[in-house]
């Protein structure tokens, strides 16, 4: 199959959604089909994409007043005639938005079916960022994946809540995790003595430092004696954060392998943000064989096993935070448990076989079109 990939958020963002769209261009091409990736342009400009698995049409792009990190990109006939030059047979919309809107226009306008993969909870950041305006970011979620031949739901609580906003045809589509990268081996006891020189347990949250996320909620957890807090990422909210968590230790952002050693370095993983439709962090701290406190609410309500791989709490609860983390300080034995079996849970949920599943929707929507032209 010839695919476009058109997406709000590419690498070298550092996000859910251009990793996802980093890793389905990739099983595309290991599968033998021929992606390409339709992104807004970076910071830098339109330089060569060289670490992309495709190649990769750049569209202008301006910064996010107040999140430099977020481009939006802008108006531009670059997105149609990528879909044209490449002679599409799908088009695939991560992330549907600003961009994803004039892929999912110029597919329809070309008669070539789109999927839209629903990836961020637009309302919850429109309670959060301007206090209202939580139905008209409903409204737009709906106008743009209506039209959409189907929509991936990254979590049973998503698809719930498209549905129950009027999406139509909406299946399941979850992500997957890299269980090489990703992994408690690779526990390393000279970061730990460097991150708690004292031998506390060390505590970590990974991901954008910004509003949404209520990264802010782990200060309880800061005044735990024998805790120490790790804060792994950057974002608007990291100046607020180094006084709102007294003692934490803020690595910045860090990716890859170097990544991977913090994760399997951790104790107990926290994620604190409520509006997660999967919450990729989470799934990685898993497989790091590092149990997980997160809000019962969104995409972790599908991922932590409460008692069995971890503890769910109340959504902006500051002191369940702090008391599931003492908890948890408090019993080396359920940790190592909780650990052990969040490994064993995410061990089958590797890109691989979650890219499988979205090529068999690929092919589901072709066929579907091919009875209709039929």
């Amino acid at each position: 199959m010839r695919v476009v990939i058109v997406t709000e958020s590419f690498p070298p963002d550092v996000n859910g959604v251009a990793h996802c769209a980093l890793q389905t261009a990739r099983h595309l091409v290991e599968r033998g089909h021929a992606p390409i990736v339709v992104a807004p342009a970076t910071a830098a400009g339109n330089g060569p994409d060289a670490h992309a698995p495709c190649p990769v049409v750049r569209v202008p792009s301006l910064p996010l007043p107040g999140y430099p990190q977020v481009r939006v990109a802008l108006p531009s006939r670059r997105v149609a005639a990528a879909i044209t030059e490449h002679r599409a047979d799908i088009v695939h919309l991560a992330s549907p938005f600003v961009l994803g809107v004039r892929g999912m226009t110029a597919a329809a306008r070309l008669g070539i079916p789109a999927v839209a993969v629903y990836q961020t909870d637009l309302a919850g950041y429109a309670r959060t960022y301007v206090h209202a305006g939580e139905a008209a970011a409903w409204r737009r979620i709906r106008s743009v994946h209506a039209a959409a031949d189907i929509t991936l739901a990254p979590s049973t609580p998503a698809l719930h809540d498209l549905e129950a906003h009027g999406v139509p045809r909406v299946r399941l589509w979850q992500r997957g995790v890299d269980t090489v990268r990703f992994r408690p081996e690779h526990r390393d006891d000279t970061l730990r003595r460097e991150l708690a020189p004292n031998g506390e347990l060390i505590v970590g949250y990974v991901g954008r430092l910004a509003p949404e996320k209520q990264v802010e909620l782990l200060a309880g957890a800061c005044g735990l004696d024998g805790v120490r807090v790790v804060v792994v990422g950057d974002g608007p909210s990291q100046p607020s954060l180094t006084q709102a968590l007294p003692g934490a230790v803020f690595l910045g952002r860090r990716t890859g392998d170097e990544l991977a050693r913090i994760f399997a370095s951790l104790d107990v993983f926290v994620h604190t943000g409520p509006f997660e439709t999967f919450c990729q962090t989470v799934q990685e701290a898993m497989a790091s064989g590092v149990p997980v406190v997160a809000p019962a609410a969104g995409g972790p309500l599908d991922l932590v096993a409460h008692g069995r791989t971890g503890l769910l709490v109340p959504p902006r609860d500051e002191g369940a935070v702090r008391d599931a983390v003492w908890s948890l300080a408090a019993d080396p034995a359920l940790r190592a448990a909780y650990g052990a079996e969040a490994r064993r849970t995410v061990e089958g949920r590797t890109w691989a076989a979650v890219g499988d599943q979205l090529i068999g929707h690929y092919t589901d929507v072709l066929a579907g079109r091919a009875v209709v032209a039929a």
